[in-house]
């Protein structure tokens, strides 16, 4: 029986995840996403070509791959009809590539409103959602009240009109007008669209690939620090964001975990509202966003940028057992004279900590500083095209965070990717 190899965001998310699974899929049989919603655009750039996935895995653009829509994602059907017909205009047939778990919860339209409405009555506390429905989705999910896929196979129209009226009462008594006319019937339409896709029981479909030895590559969305039970509360996303989030997602047992993989940027970026302790909101972190063109691949939205943050990667690689790292977006820093590293905080009350705090609201970051490589690294191919001082750097993050970093991304294309020999 083969295990199930894991890949994770280790920050607060965008930090290259649909590539790596672009780059990784032909060593694979089979890509699953195994939480989240259509909140987390994966970003694949082919050939100068880029593209966006919401839910769909990223391994959709390989032939040969399987991919599953796992029983952990709450799925809106008209994003992912979009999804499916854009992919599809590219070429990509999509239904001969594609499973749907019955477990996966449904984004109702009124979801969409609950989420709206509760981020009004939050005002200045709000979270900075984006809007599309997932946390009231996951709520009706723990609520016990909510839609799954596997119930369009049964009486649905019933269902969702006893779930669709509840929402309705709920808002009224918010003080809220809710107008479901520009949502429901195109909605309802998709429902229909989504028919067209097999259906699978995930935990039985995904268990019998690893008994035939099928190779199975599980695919995260956001970061680790946006996790519901150990990301930086409330400010994160409403699932299980870390390696524990594959077992229940997928249906896989713990003892079934192979290699994972833990994904990070060169420095580090966050979207929405929450602590930051290395933001930097000067013309350096205005740079990295104008390099790194750090705008959110399905909202649009300013990613605020900083230094790199080792405490918090610490703190992800421990809870996610990591076991080989990945480096993302290493050319942003390509201009940079001085790179600064965090690898403490000082703490509010006094006193310093390596390691993570209940509270980082407000900490201070401890630096440490080192020279830049000030080297165009798009063009590199190779390990040995890299410079020195770039290798000094990847070399003092594998010795601060314990881990290897196997694969290091010198631009958006799948080929702009160096894997590290003697890295695992």
């Amino acid at each position: 029986m083969t295990k199930v190899d894991v890949l994770l965001g280790l920050q607060w998310g965008d930090e290259g995840k649909g590539k790596v699974v672009d780059v990784l899929a032909p060593h694979y049989d089979a890509v699953a996403r195994f939480q989240g919603g259509p909140n987390a655009g994966h970003t694949l750039v082919v050939d100068g070509k880029k593209c966006v996935l919401r839910s769909i895995p990223s391994g959709i653009l390989r032939q040969g791959q399987m991919n599953i829509v796992g029983s952990g994602v709450v799925i809106d059907a008209v994003l992912l009809m979009e999804e499916v017909q854009q992919l599809e205009r590219d070429g990509i047939n999509v239904t001969s590539r594609l499973k749907i778990a019955r477990k996966a919860h449904l984004i109702l339209p009124t979801h969409r409103l609950l989420d709206a409405a509760g981020e009004r009555l939050k005002g200045s506390q709000r979270i900075g959602t984006t809007g599309k429905g997932i946390g009231p989705a996951y709520t009706d999910k723990v609520r016990r009240t909510g839609l799954r896929v596997g119930d369009v196979e049964g009486d649905f129209l019933a269902r969702y009109e006893r779930a669709r009226d509840g929402h309705m009462r709920l808002l009224q008594a918010l003080g809220e007008r809710p107008d479901l006319s520009q949502l429901e019937q195109p909605w309802l339409e998709a429902i229909d669209f989504m028919r067209r896709f097999e259906l699978v029981d995930c935990e039985n479909y995904v268990n019998g690939l690893l008994r035939g030895g099928k190779r199975l590559l599980a695919e995260g969305a956001q970061g680790s620090m946006l996790d519901v039970d150990y990301g930086s509360y409330p400010f994160v996303t409403s699932s299980t964001t870390v390696c524990a989030g594959a077992c229940t997602g997928l249906g896989v047992a713990p003892s079934n975990i192979g290699e994972v993989y833990g994904i990070f940027k060169a420095y580090c970026t966050r979207v929405g509202a929450g602590p930051f302790p290395t933001e930097l909101h000067d013309e350096v972190g205005s740079e990295m966003r104008r390099l790194g063109h750090e705008y959110g691949a399905v909202t649009g939205r300013e990613r605020r940028c900083g230094w790199i943050d080792l405490v918090a990667l610490r703190y992800a690689i421990q809870l996610s057992g990591v076991t080989k790292l990945i480096m993302m977006k290493s050319d942003v820093l390509d201009a940079m004279p001085t790179i600064k590293v965090c690898d403490a905080y000082r703490l509010p009350g006094g006193g310093t900590t390596s390691q993570m705090p209940y509270s980082i609201d407000n900490v201070t970051p401890i630096y440490t500083e080192v020279p830049g490589w000030l080297t165009d690294l798009t063009h590199a191919t190779s390990e040995q095209d890299l410079p020195e001082a770039f290798v000094s750097y990847v070399s003092l993050l594998e010795e601060r965070l314990d881990v290897p970093i196997a694969i290091v991304s010198v631009g958006p294309d799948r080929e702009q990717t160096i894997v590290r020999k003697n890295r695992g």
